[in-house]
């Protein structure tokens, strides 16, 4: 089971809710034929659960051409990124996984007990048989590995793409420069919500909008500011927990001060990331912290409301330790082979034939940039994604980017000549972000009672940290929580992880 931390008890009700309401109306069956009239399971269809990061799932028509492309009949179940995890654990307690399912890198961890216990196909023996799989990142590979076995397609993204996206607009107004410091970056935020920056003589904006995720929201990379280690720290002979160091204290403090000043959204600790980012398009707030690559979507929605609204971006925001910015394995996910949805090697192989076939040219530049003329020109050999096509992009292609595996070194995929001004900042910051990554020492390593007992015991931690910031408890009693964490299975993985970590 893949639990998902969640701070509240009430939220999982919400999720669940949403859940249901979601099902029935965002599950796209994506082939051209139609379902077929019996419950039996058609084997002839590629079934495949995928996350849904856009309003809509892709246009029926792109995916009938990566269906013909590929010569793969896809059902393709999208669910919203904000409840994917749910409708995943779901999916697997109740042994009805699809023929591929992806699976956050944030849950991967999670999933290592089932991947051991035979549940999913150990893909790496036949890698080699196919023209695009067999030249995927061995190291990348590695950094999934579970007891040496390839089980996953991964979804590949840079080291970090973590930073400030923030109103420019309202920067320029309170003549205030781009955050370059933790003091600078809360001056902003103090200013957005007391000076007006909007000028419409009315105080109705705040600071910084954030949402129910300690790792995806602010805090973790609030943190990696003021020089909190990335999961794990080492200390002479043993790691350190992060929550155990001084500076996810100060991180607290800095949040805590946040919320008691009014500079942050009042119900962060329950806001969705849908909730989160509207308070930023529609000019409520003015500072996002999170992933840059989101700031083109962001601006063109805002935009959409306030033509004059101008967004910027700063990746380098500098603290007590100099620049930091925490960073993920160089895989967003996975995409693993259910092997009770894939009962023969023959239906394995179509399944990795599929994705073998997604990386071709024709196929893997539809995925990313859709029809030509309808949703980009080429110029020159190269694609040009002007502005007047960049809404039919995102409802019609967009989503599809969550198929792609191993994209950002496919050598078929096109280059762009032109692309969205906000965008290229974004990853040419995110590239930036390498210089100062802090890593996780544990990454590569494995600790059986994390894989047993971790996400349970991470909902101690993060319940004790909300707590902490919305001022329900004080010092003394976060460290009670610490110590029953500790108590309840912490102080075994710490030696574990310990162990591993220093007899590499």
């Amino acid at each position: 089971m893949i639990p998902q931390p969640r701070k509240r008890e009430y939220r999982r009700a919400v999720a669940s809710m949403l859940l249901l309401c979601a099902a029935s109306t965002l599950i796209a069956s994506c082939g051209r034929a139609e379902r077929p009239a019996s419950n039996e399971p058609n084997d002839s269809v590629l079934t495949v659960m995928a996350p849904l990061h856009f309003p809509h799932p892709p246009h029926e028509d792109v995916v009938g051409e990566l269906e013909r492309l590929t010569g793969t009949q896809l059902e393709i179940e999208w669910v919203p990124n904000e409840i994917y995890t749910d409708k995943m654990n779901t999916a697997l307690t109740t042994n009805s996984l699809k023929k591929v399912t992806f699976v956050k890198s944030t849950d991967y961890m999670f999933l290592k007990t089932s991947i051991r216990s035979g549940v999913f196909w150990e893909i790496g023996p036949y890698l080699k048989d196919y023209p695009n799989l067999k030249h995927l990142n061995a190291d990348i590979l590695e950094q999934a590995a579970v007891g040496g076995g390839i089980y996953g397609l991964y979804t590949e993204r840079p080291s970090s793409r973590q930073g400030v996206i923030l109103r420019k607009d309202w920067l320029d107004a309170l003549e205030l420069p781009v955050p370059g410091t933790i003091e600078e970056l809360y001056e902003a935020m103090r200013r957005f919500t007391a000076d007006d920056p909007d000028g419409n003589g009315r105080h109705d904006t705040f600071g910084l909008t954030d949402r129910n995720d300690l790792i995806y929201g602010a805090f973790k990379t609030l943190g990696s500011y003021f020089g909190v280690p990335n999961n794990w720290g080492v200390e002479g002979d043993r790691l350190v927990p992060e929550f155990e160091t001084e500076p996810y204290l100060a991180t607290m403090n800095f949040m805590k001060k946040l919320y008691q000043e009014g500079l942050i959204n009042r119900d962060f600790a329950v806001t969705s990331k849908q909730q989160q980012r509207d308070l930023l398009i529609r000019g409520q707030a003015g500072v996002y912290i999170g992933s840059m690559t989101d700031v083109q979507r962001l601006s063109d929605e805002a935009k959409k409301i306030n033509p004059n609204a101008e967004f910027t971006l700063a990746n380098r925001i500098e603290g007590p330790h100099g620049y930091r910015v925490w960073s993920i394995p160089n895989y967003n996910g996975l995409y693993l082979f259910s092997k009770k949805a894939i009962a023969t090697e023959e239906e394995l192989r179509i399944a990795l034939g599929f994705f073998d076939a997604t990386m071709e040219a024709e196929a893997a530049n539809l995925m990313r940039y859709g029809f030509e003329g309808r949703h980009h020109r080429v110029e020159g050999g190269a694609v040009v994604l002007p502005e007047e096509l960049s809404a039919a992009r995102v409802a019609e292609v967009n989503a599809l980017h969550a198929l792609m595996i191993a994209d950002m070194n496919n050598p078929n995929l096109m280059r762009v000549a032109e692309g969205e001004p906000l965008t290229e900042i974004a990853e040419r910051l995110s590239l930036d972000n390498e210089k100062f990554v802090v890593r996780d020492p544990t990454a590569r390593l494995e600790s059986p009672t994390y894989d047993e007992k971790g996400a349970a015991l991470y909902n101690i931690i993060s319940d004790a940290t909300y707590h902490y910031i919305l001022g329900q408890i004080d010092e003394a009693q976060f460290r009670e929580q610490v110590q029953r964490w500790r108590q309840s299975g912490g102080d075994a993985i710490i030696q574990e992880f310990s162990e591993a970590y220093f007899n590499q």
